[in-house]
C-alpha cells in the first residue's frame, strides 16, 4: 500500500512588512507551500580584464563555486541546486569563528606561471556579507574586478547599493504569495530564456505567509530579469543584474526555500547566470509515471472496516476481498487517447499471469487484455512477475502483523531462487509471446519484495540478486519512501541495481474519489476527528484540521497537493519515477487530474526548449549510477577542471563521467579534429562525458563572443 506523504518543510522566513533590511540569518520557518547560455556577449564575458596587459597570459578560472554560507534559507536553496545538479562549490560558514579568512591568497594564486582564480562564482548571503568596509569585503571586490568574477546576492532588499531604488520610492514591500511576476525581455534573452515568462509565487495556505520581497524600480546599471507591476503604474524589480565599480551582481530580493516553487523554476537560470553559462554538472526536468499491477486487479477499501478486506491486518473480513477493482477495455483506449493528447508515455508494469488467471476465471475472454496488447506499442512495458507473489520470506500470516517463517532451528524460511526466477522468466516470455517489447534488464517485484522489508525483513533475501542474474535483470525498482538511495545487488554471476521510485498519494485500493477522501480521512485525521490517530503518531506527518468532505475532497483538496509534490520533483532534478496502480485508471480514473495538472503547470512556466524528460527505468538507473560516482570524486577532490579563455579542460578519474554544461556552439576536441558537444537543453548543451580515445581529459571550446 502507499504510504502517506511527508510534507515538505517550512516557510522561506522573512521581515516583518516595512522598508529595511532583512534578517542576515533568517531561517525557514515551520511551515511553507513550497531563482542559447545567457546571449554569448552576456554569458561568455570575458575573464581578461581591459586593463591587463597584452602580453600577459589569459587566466586560469577553475570550475568551482565559493558559497558564503550565513545558516539562512535563501543561501541554503541555492547550495541545494548546486548540489543536487552536480555543480562542484566550497561553502564557507560565516558563524564558524575557525573559518578560512577571505584574502587574496584564499582566492587566487599563480599556477605553471598563469595567474588562477580559485572559483568561478561566488554566492553571499547580501551584498555586504563580511562588512561594508571591512578587508574581506575590499579582497573580494577587488578578486572579481580582476577576473570578471560574477556574485549572486542570495538575499536583500531594495536599496541604491544594489542598484534600485528604495521602496517607498514607487516600488513595494510585503507578501508576495500568489502573486504574479513576468520574465523581462532580458530575462528571456538571457539566463531565464527557458521560462515562458510569467511565475505565479505559491500560495498553499491562505493563513500563512510564505513569501515576502521587495521590488524596487531600477536605476542605472541594473537591468531586471523578472520584476512586477506596482500601484501608481509602471514595474519594480524582484531579480535582476548590477553592474557597477567593474563587477557585476545578481541581486534577488525577496525570500524563499530550496523547496518552492518560484525559485525551483529560477534556480536554473541562477546557476547559469552565476556560472557565465559554462560549469560542471547538468539539469533536467524528469517525470515518469510507473502504473503497476497492469492486468492483475486490486483489492478495494472499505469504508466501513476502515482497511482493505484481504489484507492481513484487516480485522473483521473474511480474508476475501470483494468486488476488486480492475481497468476495462474502456479504460485501455482512454489511456491510449490520453497519452496522445496529452503527449505523455506510461510505463505499464504488468503481471502477465493475473492476466491469464482472470481470462479462465471469467469464461475464457479479457477485453481489458487483447485492448492493451492491440495497444502494446503505444506505451513502455516493465516486467513485474507473472503472478505477483510475494518474494522475500516466506510469510507467517498467523499473526498479525505478519512476520518471517522459520525452521525448527529458527531460520528464515526465504522465497526460492527457482521460484523467484521463474516469477521473472514467465512474465518476460509472456510478453514476448504478446509481441510486446520489454526490456529484459528491467524489473519491479511485487510490492518491491524480496528487497529488505522493515520490520519484519531487515535484509534482502539471499536468493534475489542470483535470481535476477538469471534473468539479465540489472535495474530493480525500490520504494524511494524507504530506500531512497541506489544500492547494488550483488552477486559472483551478476550485479543488477535499485531504482528508487517515489509513491504517489493516489491509493491503489480505491476506484472512486469518495473511496480516496474516506482512506485518506483515515489516514491524515486526528481520532477525535474519527481518523486512525496515525498522523498524531508520525512525527513526519501532519493531521487534517478537519476530514475532507467525501465527495469534493480529492478533486479539491489531494489533487492540487499530490500534483504539487510531483511537480516538486520534477523542478528538483529528480529522475526517480513516480509510480501509482492500474486501478488508478480504472472507474473514476483518479490518475489523470493529477497528471493533468502537473503537465498543466509545467508547460505553464516553462518554454519549449526545456521540455520534459520522460526516462525509461535502465535510464534512471543509470543517470543514479553515474551521479553517485560523479559525487564520491568530487568529494575525494580528484576532478579538475578549468576554464582558459575559451577553452574548457575537465579531468577525472578514469572510469568516471563527467557532467558538462556549456553553450550552444561549443566543440569537443577530438583526436583529429572537433565535434558538437552534448545535447540541447533550456538554452543550453549539457552532457555526461569522457575523453575520447587517447585523451587524458576532456576539451571543449566556446564561442567567443
Amino acid at each position: 500500500m502507499d504510504s502517506g506523504r511527508i510534507r515538505m518543510p517550512g516557510n522561506a522566513s522573512r521581515t516583518a512588512p516595512g522598508d529595511r533590511a532583512p534578517s542576515r540569518t533568517a531561517r525557514p520557518g515551520s511551515r511553507t507551500g513550497r531563482i542559447a547560455a545567457l546571449a554569448a556577449a552576456a554569458l561568455i564575458a570575458t575573464v581578461v580584464p581591459s586593463a591587463q596587459a597584452a602580453t600577459a597570459p589569459a587566466p586560469r578560472v577553475d570550475l568551482v563555486v565559493l558559497v558564503v554560507d550565513d545558516g539562512g534559507s535563501a543561501v541554503g536553496a541555492i547550495t541545494a541546486e548546486l548540489k543536487g545538479s552536480g555543480v562542484p562549490y566550497r561553502r564557507i560558514d560565516l558563524n564558524d569563528p575557525n573559518r578560512p579568512v577571505l584574502n587574496q591568497a584564499f582566492l587566487s594564486d599563480t599556477v605553471d606561471g598563469r595567474p588562477r582564480a580559485r572559483y568561478q562564482g561566488v554566492v553571499l548571503p547580501h551584498e555586504t556579507a563580511f562588512g561594508p568596509d571591512s578587508a574581506e569585503q575590499t579582497a573580494l571586490r577587488a578578486y572579481e574586478r580582476t577576473f570578471g568574477i560574477p556574485q549572486v546576492d542570495a538575499y536583500t532588499w531594495s536599496h541604491p547599493g544594489v542598484g534600485l531604488d528604495y521602496t517607498n520610492e514607487g516600488g513595494m514591500s510585503g507578501v508576495l504569495d500568489g502573486v504574479t511576476t513576468s520574465v523581462t525581455p532580458a530575462g528571456q534573452a538571457g539566463p531565464f530564456r527557458y521560462l515562458a515568462g510569467s511565475l505565479t509565487f505559491e500560495d498553499n495556505d491562505p493563513a500563512i505567509a510564505e513569501s515576502y520581497g521587495y521590488a524596487g524600480r531600477p536605476r542605472a546599471g541594473y537591468t531586471s530579469y523578472l520584476d512586477l507591476p506596482v500601484e501608481g503604474g509602471g514595474r519594480a524589480s524582484l531579480v535582476g543584474e548590477y553592474a557597477a565599480d567593474g563587477r557585476r551582481e545578481l541581486v534577488v530580493t525577496f525570500a524563499y526555500n530550496q523547496y518552492q516553487r518560484q525559485f525551483r523554476a529560477l534556480a536554473r537560470g541562477i546557476v547559469e547566470w552565476l556560472t557565465q553559462g559554462v560549469h560542471l554538472g547538468q539539469s533536467r526536468n524528469y517525470l515518469s509515471v510507473h502504473v503497476d499491477d497492469v492486468f492483475a486487479p486490486d483489492a478495494r477499501w472499505d469504508p466501513a472496516l476502515d482497511c482493505t478486506p484481504g489484507d492481513f491486518d484487516c480485522a473483521g473480513d473474511d480474508g476475501e476481498g470483494a468486488n476488486p477493482i480492475r481497468m476495462t477495455a474502456a479504460d485501455a483506449q482512454y489511456a491510449a487517447a490520453w497519452q496522445k493528447a496529452s503527449g505523455f508515455t506510461l510505463d505499464m508494469v504488468y503481471n502477465g499471469g493475473q492476466g491469464e488467471q482472470w481470462k479462465a476465471e471469467h469464461g475464457g475472454s479479457d477485453p481489458l487484455t487483447d485492448r492493451l496488447v492491440a495497444d502494446r506499442a503505444q506505451y513502455r512495458w516493465i516486467n513485474h512477475t507473472y503472478t505477483h507473489p510475494f518474494l522475500g520470506c516466506v510469510q507467517d500470516n498467523t499473526v498479525v502483523p505478519w512476520r518471517c517463517a522459520t525452521d525448527a532451528r529458527g531460520n528464515t524460511l526465504w522465497v526460492t531462487r527457482a521460484e523467484l526466477s521463474a516469477q521473472i522468466r514467465d512474465n518476460h516470455d509472456w510478453a514476448v509471446r504478446k509481441g510486446i517489447a520489454v526490456d529484459r534488464s528491467e524489473l519491479v517485484t511485487g510490492e518491491h519484495s524480496g528487497l529488505r522489508t522493515l520490520p519484519q525483513q531487515p535484509v534482502d533475501n539471499p536468493n534475489l540478486a542470483g535470481a535476477l542474474a538469471d534473468n539479465g535483470v540489472k535495474w530493480t525498482g525500490s520504494d524511494n519512501s524507504r530506500e531512497p538511495q541506489q544500492r547494488a545487488l550483488t552477486t559472483a554471476s551478476g550485479a543488477a541495481k535499485t531504482v528508487p521510485r517515489h509513491p504517489m498519494n493516489v491509493y491503489y485500493n480505491v476506484g472512486t474519489a469518495a473511496e480516496m477522501a474516506d482512506e485518506y480521512n483515515w489516514v491524515y485525521t486526528s481520532r477525535a476527528d474519527g481518523g486512525s490517530g496515525i498522523c498524531e503518531s508520525n512525527p513526519a506527518s501532519t493531521c487534517l484540521p478537519a476530514p475532507l468532505p467525501l465527495a469534493t475532497g480529492y478533486a479539491d483538496h489531494i489533487v492540487p497537493q499530490e500534483a504539487r509534490t510531483a511537480l516538486s520533483h520534477v523542478l528538483g532534478n529528480d529522475p526517480r519515477p513516480h509510480y501509482v496502480h492500474q486501478s488508478n485508471l480504472a472507474e473514476e480514473r483518479l490518475l489523470y487530474p493529477v497528471l493533468d495538472r502537473v503537465l498543466a503547470d509545467y508547460r505553464g512556466l516553462f518554454a519549449p526548449s526545456a521540455p520534459l524528460v520522460n526516462p525509461a527505468q535502465r535510464d534512471v538507473g543509470t543517470e543514479l549510477t553515474r551521479r553517485t560516482a560523479w559525487d564520491q570524486a568530487l568529494a575525494a577532490g580528484k576532478v579538475t577542471a578549468y576554464r582558459i579563455g575559451t577553452t574548457v579542460t575537465v579531468k577525472a578519474p578514469s572510469g568516471v563521467t563527467a557532467p558538462v554544461t556549456a553553450p550552444e556552439g561549443t566543440r569537443k576536441k577530438l583526436l583529429l579534429g572537433t565535434t558538437a558537444f552534448g545535447t540541447a537543453y533550456a538554452g543550453t548543451r549539457s552532457a555526461w562525458t569522457s575523453p575520447e580515445l587517447l585523451q587524458s581529459a576532456v576539451t571543449l571550446t566556446i564561442p567567443t563572443t
